[in-house]
């Protein structure tokens, strides 16, 4: 409690809040075991001024990895909105703890986190890619790397995934569904692959692999990841009516928050 009650006058000062607002409660996290992970980084990867496939990186995670089980849900959100901290959306005035928040464009979710940070006092914010990667279980290996499958084997993973994606007229239903409809996978998260893309601290890169200092960001377009990877504007809300991704467009777009580990 003596942790809370600083961070309840913080998001007073900072959205306008009553100080005796009560604080925001913390969502459950899982914390995931020390390991490692090679994966293929998002953006556009060109040799030549052709496209080829990026090589490959290794991301580390030596105190392991805590993440929200599920993704936000459409009365956490409300309440952000309710509370100042947030900016109404496509869909925010649902108010259903058991479904997950979409309609959240990037800044959205960057305000999201923000506000629940000051909220609860606990350093709250958006997954890089490879963080969700590895959380994602799909490509993760195990916690002392010896089941790691090679590059191109992963590489094989994921094209098989867009073209079974691609195959589809659409991703199922896209009406959002209750958490866990969508499964838990093989590190307790719910929906990792589910009809909700989740946005990553990732900006788009294109990548020039014959140049010395060959890769050039735009952090106006942002990763969202989840069944494949999709490219959309920082102020898009919608993943259908903007951006790019392989297979078909996102049916949606929300978040899930990681925590460090120190807290």
């Amino acid at each position: 409690m003596t942790r809370l009650l600083p961070a309840a006058l913080a998001a007073a000062l900072l959205f306008g809040l009553p100080a005796c607002a009560p604080p925001a409660d913390p969502p459950e996290f899982v914390t995931l075991a020390p390991g490692d992970i090679r994966y293929l980084p998002p953006g556009e990867t060109l040799r030549a001024g052709y496209p080829v496939p990026p090589p490959a990186r290794t991301a580390h995670f030596p105190q392991g990895l805590r993440i929200m089980k599920r993704q936000v849900s459409q009365a956490e959100y409300l309440r952000c909105v309710q509370a100042g901290g947030c900016k109404a959306a496509p869909g925010a005035s649902a108010a259903a703890p058991g479904l997950p928040a979409v309609g959240i464009n990037w800044n959205d979710a960057q305000d999201y986190a923000a506000w629940l940070s000051a909220s609860t006092g606990l350093a709250l914010r958006l997954p890089t890619y490879a963080e969700w990667a590895y959380a994602s279980g799909l490509l993760a290996p195990g916690a002392n790397g010896a089941d790691a499958v090679s590059a191109d084997d992963r590489a094989q993973q994921w094209l098989r995934m867009y073209e079974e994606d691609s195959l589809r007229p659409a991703i199922e239903d896209g009406t959002p569904q209750a958490f866990g409809a969508h499964g838990t996978n093989t590190n307790g998260l719910l929906d990792m692959q589910g009809n909700v893309w989740e946005w990553t601290q990732d900006c788009h890169v294109r990548r020039h692999l014959d140049m010395a200092d060959g890769e050039t960001p735009n952090c106006g377009i942002r990763v969202a990841a989840g069944r494949h990877i999709a490219y959309i504007p920082d102020f898009i809300r919608e993943p259908k009516n903007g951006g790019c991704s392989v297979g078909p467009a996102p049916a949606n777009v929300g978040l899930r928050l990681v925590m460090d580990i120190g807290q």
